[in-house]
């Protein structure tokens, strides 16, 4: 299938499976009860919503047409009931950002993103590539997120982490966070979102593919074509040595990155979280022994909950 083709795909499929989650009564017309029979609302009602013929809208729903004009998109993203993050989505499905997209480059972290690591200090930082795939963390990062993973494995393009699939399919991650389904939604959110940016990557397709398969929460999940925007989210985590802290992780889009980013974990300042993150820092040996995987210090303290899982 070329990119023309699987973008009217894309695009379609979004429309369908948003509208029929559009519940009548959520956008102010009559539920006729059992005698609606498809979900949500009809495809007429929503071209009615979006003031656009009915047969345009079954053309963009069937695939049939693309290139839909922004006043277009922007009149079926108010129907939808879509967020920022969803309309900007749906902008990109539909070929606005698509025109001018070239081959992307592999992904590398340059020295220049190891500096901007470096600035950071102890705070526990890992870059992301396109696809979700971990290539480096910094020691921190490291032992807050995947302690139980070598510390090079970053460096084994082949086989390098990967967060979709951590969240899912290993129960270490699953473990660390104490809403884990929100963690999920995100996580497959934000995929959905790289998706629409990149319909061509055959890598990214295989991901899906393989979580679609492997994890029914994923494949549920994936199904109702949610969206998330890169940014700022609040999570508590519980980690196997340090306990349970609330944390921000931040991504920072890397300048020049096509695609890679700084995800930054803070606390708060002088919260017992940001005294579990230094505790972490304490329990890690010098930067001189990370040829071997890093051990937590049994020092019996409070903070230390119950031993490191490993899958």
């Amino acid at each position: 299938m070329d990119e023309t083709a699987h973008g009217k795909c894309l695009l379609g499929e979004f429309l369908s499976r948003r509208r029929a989650q559009l519940k009548p009564a959520d956008v102010g017309l009559p539920d006729y009860g059992d005698r609606r029979r498809v979900p949500g609302l009809r495809r007429e009602e929503l071209a009615q919503l979006a003031g656009v013929s009915v047969a345009y809208y079954i053309r963009l729903e069937q695939g049939l047409s693309l290139n839909a004009s922004p006043q277009v998109l922007d009149a079926l993203a108010t129907a939808l009931r879509l967020d920022d993050a969803e309309r900007r989505h749906l902008h990109t499905l539909s070929g606005d950002a698509r025109q001018s997209r070239r081959r992307l480059p592999a992904e590398r972290v340059t020295a220049a993103v190891r500096q901007l690591m470096d600035a950071f200090g102890d705070s526990p930082v890992v870059v992301l590539g396109r696809r979700s795939d971990i290539l480096a963390w910094n020691r921190t990062g490291h032992a807050l997120f995947a302690g139980h993973l070598a510390p090079d494995s970053p460096d084994q393009t082949a086989t390098r982490p990967n967060t979709a699939r951590m969240v899912f399919l290993d129960a270490h991650t699953r473990d660390l966070y104490v809403d884990w389904p929100r963690k999920a939604r995100d996580v497959v959110g934000k995929l959905r979102q790289a998706v629409g940016k990149y319909p061509d990557d055959p890598h990214l397709a295989s991901l899906v593919g393989e979580l679609t398969m492997r994890s029914p929460q994923f494949a549920t999940l994936w199904a109702q074509h949610r969206v998330r925007a890169w940014g700022m989210n609040e999570y508590r985590m519980r980690h196997p040595t340090v306990g349970e802290l609330d944390v921000l992780q931040h991504s920072l889009p890397v300048p020049r990155g096509e695609g890679i980013r700084l995800m930054v974990t803070t606390a708060a300042p002088g919260s017992a979280a940001q005294a579990a993150l230094r505790l972490l820092t304490q329990t890690l040996q010098p930067a001189a022994d990370m040829s071997a995987p890093a051990r937590p210090a049994a020092t019996g303290t409070p903070a230390q909950v119950v031993p490191s899982v490993h899958p």
